[in-house]
């Protein structure tokens, strides 16, 4: 018999959510130092321009990926929960070695799992959404004034706004990558499954 309880066992190895952590914290420090080489705080050997532009292709990448793995991990959670509601002995074999009679505890565990998946995609993928819009018109804004096209303040006030949004959003997105990563944990362990498949 499957346990059931909270208990998980935890190795030292390479997850996802940890590279995405990584790839999440590279990018705000690029623009955390943008930010300062644009006001002079520091001197770089670039100016903020050239700084800028494998900042924002980064941005696109290292956001785009967090946000497909919470869609991913979402979509999981609601397979792995349309399998155990089939009861179809076919079906369960996927989970299981021997598939249990009684489903209920395993339901009941994928109905918390259902819950704290989709909450954490509700409190994601908006604020990835609007840091890759303000980003990116922040950046195509800061072209037009390079050419004279717009005033400086426009384009100063649109990535004002954007260190804003991805200052709220890398707080949320580095909170619910650990709260995603836990409970890809629990439901492995619920249905041993091995540590290093997704």
């Amino acid at each position: 018999m499957i346990d059931c309880g909270n208990s998980v066992q935890y190795t030292k190895k390479i997850h996802m959510a940890f590279l995405l952590r990584f790839l999440l914290f590279i990018s705000f420090i690029s623009f955390v130092l943008i930010f300062c080489n644009a006001h002079g705080f520091i001197n770089l050997q670039y100016s903020h321009i050239e700084i800028a532009i494998p900042a924002v292709m980064f941005l696109i990448f290292s956001q785009a990926f967090i946000m497909f793995y919470f869609i991913g991990v979402a979509r999981m959670v609601e397979n792995v929960q349309g399998v155990l509601n089939s009861e179809k002995q076919d079906n369960l074999k996927e989970l299981f070695d021997n598939p249990p009679k009684d489903l209920t505890p395993y339901l009941k565990k994928m109905n918390r799992f259902i819950y704290q998946s989709k909450m954490s995609k509700r409190q994601t993928i908006p604020w990835t959404a609007l840091i890759l819009l303000l980003g990116i018109i922040g950046f195509l804004l800061g072209g037009a004034h390079h050419t004279g096209m717009v005033d400086k303040t426009v384009h100063s006030g649109v990535i004002y706004g954007f260190l804003g949004a991805f200052l709220i959003g890398f707080l949320r997105q580095w909170f619910y990558l650990g709260k995603t990563h836990q409970l890809l944990r629990e439901i492995k362990a619920l249905f041993m499954i091995p540590d290093n498949s997704m």
